[in-house]
């Protein structure tokens, strides 16, 4: 697996890499921001390692540009942030995993596997035809929501929780079981998150978002 890392403490990004060498993993990793979002939007790999605190450009813009520009890669942020604001902008920026500095390597090994394994997971989903409803049509494969012909942009987790939704018509979810379905178990208690990413997805969907017909 290819790795990309961007952290500016050299000890700390030094102390990555051997970890994740014993995945194995080939690393690629930079001390500047511009530097590393610049390669991450040039190349194909399978996970970021993102610090937020980066000279050059931060990583919360780092993840938002990479989303917004339709880069799907799993992205575990790093930080010596520990406000609860913090973590949920991270999260509502596309952001899969989040880990407050400082923190032990075998909790990183271990949220690095999840992330993995939950976007391998997701390979059989990405493998069924496209679902339609209504005007709306989803393409699993290609990660796209179309309206009425018109494509719509779709953040990562947006996109997830859309799934979520089609895959099981008709089922009525808690947030807590949405939040478990698309963040994971780690996110326990960040239902808030679950109702923002809801508010966006009916004002990309619905006609009057105050009244929803779809959802």
């Amino acid at each position: 697996m290819k790795v990309v890392i961007i952290e500016d403490d050299p000890d700390i990004g030094e102390l990555l890499e051997l970890h994740l060498a014993e995945l194995p993993c080939v690393t690629h990793r930079f001390m500047d921001g511009i530097e590393g979002f610049e390669f991450a939007r040039q190349h194909t790999f399978d996970l970021l390692i993102l610090d937020i605190n980066l000279p050059g450009m931060d990583g919360m813009m780092i993840c938002e540009r990479l989303r917004s520009e339709g880069n799907r890669t799993p992205i575990i942020m790093l930080t010596a942030r520990v406000g609860e604001d913090d973590r949920v902008s991270g999260l509502e920026y596309g952001a899969d995993d989040y880990l407050t500095k400082p923190f032990s390597m075998r909790e990183f090994m271990a949220r690095v596997k999840a992330v993995l394994r939950r976007t391998t997971q997701e390979a059989p989903i990405k493998r069924t035809g496209i679902i339609e409803y209504r005007q709306m049509s989803i393409d699993p494969s290609k990660r796209k929501v179309s309206l009425s012909g018109k494509s719509l942009d779709m953040s990562p987790k947006e996109f997830d929780l859309i799934m979520a939704l089609a895959m099981h018509p008709g089922t009525t979810f808690s947030r807590k079981e949405l939040l478990s379905r698309v963040w994971g178990d780690d996110y326990a208690g960040y239902e808030h998150t679950v109702n923002t990413h809801i508010n966006r997805l009916r004002n990309k969907i619905e006609k009057d978002p105050d009244h929803p017909s779809m959802s």
